[in-house]
């Protein structure tokens, strides 16, 4: 773990295009959340290019309770990598960043390293009011195993 971000890796018993698949769908994105933070989709389609947005409910102390995030995608490249920006809905993204790659292992076996990035936030009120990070390696671990869940199921 770096000051400003958390890295994950696992080789999940799947193809990249079944590994993508379940990445790339928001709506299921609540059961691949390890931080309990992420309830449901609110509003969004399935994830096919840089720039597209999805909102989500959210729920957590550091908000106050429920909230939603827009989501703007900031990566895509199909069955490697997706990424995107979060932030309050309504708002710019203050500049922490979600990426998932995806690197192929063979027919059935996907190496998936999740990334929780903050190095981009620069609003020091902000960096005040929430203690980065947020979601703890043990966390995006448990993202990890969930995403193997899903596949698998």
């Amino acid at each position: 773990m770096s000051d400003s971000r958390v890295t994950v890796s696992r080789t999940i018993d799947a193809s990249t295009s079944e590994v993508f698949d379940v990445l790339s769908n928001p709506h299921r994105h609540p059961e691949l959340d390890g931080s309990g933070f992420v309830r449901s989709l609110e509003r969004g389609d399935r994830i096919e290019k840089s720039g597209q947005q999805f909102r989500m409910n959210m729920t957590g102390d550091h908000m106050g309770g429920e909230y939603q995030t827009d989501n703007v995608v900031t990566g895509f490249v199909p069955n490697h990598l997706i990424a995107w920006r979060t932030a309050p809905a309504g708002q710019e993204p203050p500049g922490w960043e979600w990426l998932w790659e995806l690197e192929d292992q063979g027919s059935a076996a996907t190496l998936v390293t999740l990334t929780y990035d903050w190095s981009d936030v620069t609003d020091q009120a902000l960096l005040a009011k929430i203690s980065f990070p947020l979601v703890s390696e043990s966390q995006l671990e448990d993202s990890l195993g969930a995403l193997a869940e899903a596949v698998s199921g």
